[in-house]
């Protein structure tokens, strides 16, 4: 399926079409989100492992169900690593406010100005793509490059060559002022990553890792897989329940490569909630101010989409790869912050908002077929192929 729709229309779609949706409900406790998740897991077969991450009046604390995967009984928990897709933007968008604040760059310097001189950016009317139009998803590039065609679909992003983009760039004519709309676009975040780390002189990997998660703590959230992290990697599985490939994605990192936890996620959103971490105060506030309008009630910072609604502002991304779902918020009026995390394809961004504001219901979860028989692990083609043009995320 192509998602081809905005963020707030595929947000409308998912919390308001009320034949899919249950009654809005309070805010579970932890045994009432543990039966949730058994419910996800065990009746609907719409999972194989989640863990929630929350953080709130009463604390930070982690409550889990599932395993690995259905032929691994181990048990998912807060040290469990996942791949969180789209989530990664909002690391990317906060190295590129990290890097303002340091003087290093300027919101509307021209990406141009940090790639290499024989690449042609496309420009329109006389303007320029800039680090905050990319940021901003208001590029005017399209989603993913003309030339994007995997050789894999199991690992659809792992053969996209830098050169293969730099040669999209010098050779696209833009169909839309720069500026004028916002178009989620997984090459325009992947190019922001790409710039930032020419500029750093290092690996984006590298730059997350020094900028960012070293300075936070987080020690479970990287792109490459020491051995010791692969045995806490949980097997990502498509919506039938069969498991898939993990995806590598070199080129367009900064728009989805990333893997984590929850226990790192929490560390990652209580600081941007908290604005507790002297050296990186500045960059989250740089990166939840909102810039420019989605549509009706949703704007969008630095990466970060912000949505109003029963009286909450939520600050949150989500994203998705071939066998993972994630979602990540907060609302730092209540000084609440949920991360979800899951092995499976199925969507989980009900449960992250419904725990931020229980106004937002629960999604109805229709029990699902699994296909997967004992000890049947390859990928159904067909199903994954599909998955490839949902790139990362949901909006």
């Amino acid at each position: 399926m192509t998602w081809t729709v905005s963020l707030l229309v595929a947000v409308i779609v998912f919390l308001f079409i009320a034949p899919h949706l249950s009654v809005a409900q309070e805010r579970p406790n932890d045994e009432g989100l543990k039966n949730i998740l058994r419910e996800r897991i065990d009746t609907a077969h719409a999972g194989v492992g989640i863990v929630v991450g929350i953080i709130d009046e009463k604390g930070t604390r982690i409550i889990s169900h599932g395993t690995f995967s259905r032929t691994d009984s181990t048990a998912v928990n807060g040290d469990t690593i996942f791949e969180i897709g789209s989530i990664s933007k909002v690391f990317t968008t906060e190295l590129l406010a990290e890097m303002v604040a340091r003087g290093e760059v300027k919101l509307d310097d021209p990406v141009s100005k940090y790639l290499p001189a024989s690449v042609k950016v496309p420009e329109r009317g006389g303007k320029k793509i800039t680090l905050l139009g990319l940021a901003t998803q208001h590029s005017g590039l399209p989603r993913l490059p003309d030339d994007f065609t995997p050789a894999d679909g199991a690992n659809p992003y792992a053969d996209y060559k830098v050169e293969q983009m730099y040669a999209f760039l010098s050779g696209h004519t833009l169909t839309r002022d720069i500026g004028a709309k916002y178009e989620y676009s997984n090459l325009g975040m992947g190019l922001l990553g790409h710039a930032l780390a020419l500029k750093a002189g290092k690996s984006y990997e590298a730059l997350v890792i020094e900028r960012l998660c070293a300075p936070l703590g987080m020690t479970n959230t990287s792109i490459s897989l020491s051995p010791a992290a692969k045995k806490k990697l949980a097997t990502g599985h498509n919506k039938m329940g069969k498991a898939v490939s993990n995806w590598d994605i070199p080129t367009l990192a900064g728009a989805g490569a990333l893997r984590s936890s929850v226990n790192d996620m929490l560390k990652f959103l209580g600081a941007n909630m908290k604005l507790d971490n002297a050296k990186l105060k500045e960059a989250f506030e740089m990166s939840q101010t909102a810039r420019r309008d989605v549509s009706s009630g949703t704007k969008i910072g630095l990466g970060w989409h912000i949505y109003t609604r029963y009286g909450a502002e939520i600050i949150w991304h989500n994203g998705g790869t071939g066998g993972y779902r994630s979602f990540a918020g907060f609302d730092k009026k209540r000084q609440r912050a949920v991360v979800v995390l899951t092995n499976s394809e199925n969507d989980s961004d009900d449960i992250g908002l419904h725990l931020l504001e229980p106004k937002y219901a629960l999604a109805k979860i229709d029990a699902i077929k699994v296909q997967c028989a004992p000890g049947e692990g390859s990928l159904a083609g067909a199903a994954h192929r599909a998955v490839v043009s949902e790139h990362f995320s949901r909006e």
